[in-house]
């Protein structure tokens, strides 16, 4: 079981920057696979970054070179840096785990909010 708490959204102006943090219940280092998704209003939940525990990132084209993941082993969070905001960009931000170990399972956060304004 992991539980995945979410912080760092609110409003930001376009061309912004902000940083979003995820704490896992657990150590990291067990967990294969930590990502951001995020969820428009009347979109679906579509991927924005992700980052294996070999450290390989994949990011979704629209965030590419303006978002960066990272994972912070100390302090057993995966954070999200994003810059160059765009209205287009806000949405729900949910952090997603995949663990293998003692099982396959996928577990989400709550969500956290972030909102660019134009």
């Amino acid at each position: 079981q992991v539980q995945l708490v979410e912080s760092g959204g609110g409003l930001v102006q376009a061309g912004g920057s902000l940083g979003l943090s995820c704490a896992a219940s657990r150590s990291i280092s067990s967990i294969a696979i930590m990502g951001w998704y995020r969820q428009a209003p009347g979109k679906q939940r579509e991927l924005v970054a992700d980052m294996t525990g070999g450290g390989r990132t994949n990011y979704a084209d629209s965030v590419k070179g303006r978002f960066t993941i990272s994972r912070d082993y100390a302090k057993n969070t995966v954070d999200l840096y994003m810059s160059s905001l765009k209205p287009d960009d806000t949405a729900v931000y949910y952090c997603k785990a995949v663990a293998t170990r003692p099982r396959v399972a996928d577990y989400w956060g709550q969500g956290t909010q972030v909102t660019v304004s134009s």
